[in-house]
């Protein structure tokens, strides 16, 4: 088992509510352990660059109420080059750094993969507010961008309500819909528009029409940005159109993945934390720490990756190469849940929400 005197963290992607809760998770763990932990700021441009402190156990003391990442992040083409990774090679080298916990989405950890292949073990965390990582059930900041969705909704609603107006609300996400179908169920949305499912502009006017003539005076229409951007501002349009009632058309963007981590994303971000700084130092690497059915494991890093591009239907020829026919059954299965899981939703929206 490689022994560890010193681990880095860092912050990858987009920022989620929850990653600092989790930085100090890792930071408490090592350092209670004899382990020193290295803050590796801006991702892995700050890998590369040398952007690198030493974190003492009183340096992650109230950050676990905080949006955001006090690592910061970035984006880093470089890393991605021969030249890059050399560099942040020779960081480590520099540094001292024996292993290193990523926190991100899919790009984070096709890049501790790809450190744990050249001799720097890695383990990751899921940090995403779309939840469209497949091999978990739940991402660190997904909880709190949900309620922040709802929160901004029902302020929506007071002026619909006055006014007698639709609002269709376009939501982040990515290509999944998880945002938009469970904000819908909570806001009580007419109607809910995701890339996982068929949508007819015709049947949602058509709903609100009705749902007009029987006195409803306010209209929610949310729709996940996987569908495209143009989608969302012309339905809109349709909307007034075809039904007479006023709509407005927002966008509630990048301001749905800051703010403070809900109870559940603090949670959440401490156990993987704890979780992901353990598995490190028990010489475990090239895994990613996953929530599936209440309980935290680890799954392959290449493998969640792979089980990633089956859902997303962006499998390229060899793939599979490398897994059993275990293994690929084992991801059909998952699929299978997360579709379920999915379709629940839908049906509920639309059984309920008139």
């Amino acid at each position: 088992m490689k022994e560890f005197k010193r681990i880095g963290v860092l912050t990858s992607g987009g920022d989620a509510p929850g990653m600092n809760a989790a930085v100090r998770a890792v930071a408490r763990v090592a350092l209670t352990r004899g382990v020193e932990v290295m803050a590796i700021y801006r991702g892995y441009s700050g890998l590369i660059h040398g952007d690198i402190k030493p974190l003492a156990i009183r340096d992650v003391s109230n950050i676990i109420n905080r949006g955001g990442t006090v690592l910061y992040s970035d984006r880093c083409p470089e890393f991605k080059t021969k030249e890059g990774m050399e560099k942040a090679l020779e960081t480590c080298r520099k540094f001292g750094i024996d292993g290193i916990v990523s926190l991100g989405g899919d790009g984070t950890f096709r890049g501790a993969t790809d450190l744990t292949a050249h001799g720097i073990p890695c383990v990751g965390v899921p940090c995403t507010i779309d939840n469209d990582i497949t091999s978990t059930d739940a991402t660190i900041g997904f909880d709190t961008a949900m309620n922040t969705v709802v929160e901004l909704i029902d302020k929506l609603r007071d002026t619909c309500e006055s006014h007698a107006r639709c609002n269709v609300v376009e939501v982040m996400g990515r290509g999944a819909g998880d945002i938009a179908l469970n904000t819908a169920i909570a806001s009580g949305a007419t109607a809910v528009v995701v890339p996982e499912f068929p949508y007819d502009d015709n049947s949602i006017c058509k709903k609100i029409a009705k749902a007009k003539a029987l006195g409803k005076r306010n209209f929610i229409v949310i729709v996940s940005e996987g569908v495209g951007s143009e989608y969302a501002p012309a339905l809109a349009k349709k909307i007034q159109a075809e039904t007479g009632v006023e709509t407005k058309f927002a966008r509630l963007a990048h301001i749905v993945r800051g703010g403070n981590p809900t109870l559940r994303d603090r949670v959440l971000a401490s156990k993987m934390g704890t979780y992901a700084a353990e598995e490190l130092l028990r010489g475990n690497s090239n895994v990613v720490v996953c929530e599936r059915k209440g309980k935290i494991i680890t799954n392959d890093i290449n493998y969640a990756l792979i089980l990633d591009r089956m859902y997303k239907k962006t499998l390229k020829d060899g793939d599979l190469d490398a897994f059993s026919a275990e293994d690929i059954d084992r991801m059909k299965r998952e699929i299978a849940e997360k579709e379920s899981y999915l379709l629940d939703l839908f049906t509920v929206a639309n059984k309920i929400n008139l």
